[in-house]
């Protein structure tokens, strides 16, 4: 006898609290053992006790057998997701290649989340009927050393023509060729030196045959397309996604492979010519280098998720946006939190993405498959969070006089569900995402500046 558990619990630890539903773990309390405990527990003097009311007051008040069964899975991918924004997480080291140079960014030690013990204080609040908070358990976790051999074996790769083959049809892509451009002994050396960034030079050989090459054949069909809209006249917010924009467009993508957004996009920096642009930080809206490209990866997320594409990393802004609805964003932040997703059709794939007048524009183009399903997202809002105002004062303003510093918008908790038809009838609907936006506080700065009065006497 399996009963479902209906509540959720929060997670916190330092200034972050993340919601977990158990419903979305598929978590279940197995009872039947418990019960049977109860019945005997409750036979005093040969009479027994059958009130379900007592029963389950002493299924949670007696040291009883109750088994909790949950989606080891997906508990795993929301310990990620909680991983991604712990305050001070440890960042792992990371490398991408960027033209004929791999870029290696070295981490920082820090904090990571003890996944055993987060099960075991879950557990134990599943069976208490009173406890819905835990403290996040962490350790201390020192950074690895870079294995400049290990990353020499994943990027290495011999040059390979294009092509396509009929009956069936099957496409071919090209492979370039990647090595270093130098001995693993000469890029250990380079590695000697305390740095944050390593640059190893790369010999990249192009294929006679490319896939672009093979034309319409390879993605005559578009797939999905999804845009958003910003404020163009925003010249730093535009500048920040046409660059990460130029760097998604024409990324192809083939049956079994990762898209990572980090990887594709690459570091923002003042050097590459990213700006600053709003960001949110600590709960607030601050400047940030390459404010605004999330939009970029959240239009990209809705495109994928209209392809019918497998999510494998995603997270939500700690607040809502506004150009995507609560549970249809994809926050990303270099070396800690990406946006990545796995093509799970039968072809390549390839992202068109545009940046023009105010428009996000991202297609995925491919070969439309027998089987093709219309894909329909819904989002709910389960509750809202009403923002709080803060006042500060300031002695630049005269007493009496308010200034906005920041505008406060209303949190949400939500569910979002990705539906599949074909011919208009409902194949599968499935939960793609619960996710909870904080509140954003607004801020009023308030004057406290004396005035001082003249006043005016009649002679």
């Amino acid at each position: 006898m399996e009963e479902a558990v209906a509540k959720d619990i929060t997670m916190y630890y330092e200034e972050l609290e993340e919601n977990i539903s158990l419903e979305d773990l598929d978590i279940q309390v197995n009872i039947e053992k418990a019960i049977t405990k109860a019945l005997e527990i409750g036979r005093s003097g040969k009479i027994l006790k059958d009130n379900y009311d007592i029963l389950f007051s002493m299924l949670f008040k007696k040291e009883l057998p109750i088994e909790v069964v949950y989606d080891e899975e997906k508990l795993d991918k929301k310990i990620k997701e909680i991983s991604n924004k712990l305050p001070g997480a440890v960042i792992k080291n990371s490398y991408y290649i960027e033209d004929e140079e791999l870029i290696i960014k070295k981490g920082t030690k820090g904090v990571a989340i003890e996944k055993e013990k987060v099960k075991i204080e879950l557990e134990k609040a599943i069976k208490s009927a009173k406890n819905k908070e835990i403290g996040i358990p962490v350790k201390e976790e020192e950074l690895e050393e870079i294995d400049i051999e290990k990353i020499h074996n994943e990027i290495y790769k011999q040059a390979q023509d294009a092509y396509i083959t009929k009956d069936p049809i099957k496409v071919n892509a090209h492979v370039n060729g990647v090595d270093f451009g130098v001995s693993i002994e000469e890029a250990n050396k380079i590695l000697e030196e305390e740095k944050e960034e390593y640059i190893i030079p790369l010999k990249i050989t192009i294929p006679e045959k490319t896939l672009d090459k093979l034309g319409k054949e390879a993605f005559p069909n578009k797939l999905s397309e999804f845009t958003t809209r910003y404020d163009a006249s925003n010249q730093n917010r535009s500048t920040n996604l046409q660059l990460a924009s130029e760097k998604v467009n024409g990324t192809i993508i083939l049956p079994g492979e990762i898209f990572s957004y980090n990887k594709i996009v690459g570091e923002r920096t003042i050097a590459k010519g990213y700006k600053e642009a709003t960001i949110y930080s600590a709960g607030k809206v601050v400047p940030g280098i390459g404010g605004g490209i999330c939009q970029l990866s959240s239009t990209l997320y809705n495109a994928v998720l209209y392809s019918n594409l497998e999510i494998t990393s995603r997270s939500n802004h700690r607040f809502t946006t506004s150009y995507v609805k609560e549970g249809r964003d994809a926050t990303v932040s270099w070396g800690t939190i990406d946006f990545c997703f796995k093509n799970t059709r039968k072809y390549p794939i390839k992202i068109v993405s545009t940046v023009n007048n105010g428009i996000v524009r991202i297609g995925i183009y491919g070969i439309a498959e027998e089987n093709e399903y219309e894909v329909e997202l819904q989002t709910t809002i389960l509750e809202t969070i009403p923002f709080k105002t803060n006042y500060i004062n300031d002695d630049s303003l005269e007493e009496g006089v308010e200034e906005i510093k920041q505008y406060g918008a209303d949190g949400v908790k939500s569910q979002t569900y990705k539906i599949l038809k074909q011919n208009g009838i409902i194949v599968s609907k499935s939960l793609l995402s619960t996710d909870t936006y904080s509140s954003l506080e607004k801020i009023i700065k308030r004057g406290t500046k004396k005035v001082q009065k003249i006043e005016n006497s009649i002679q």
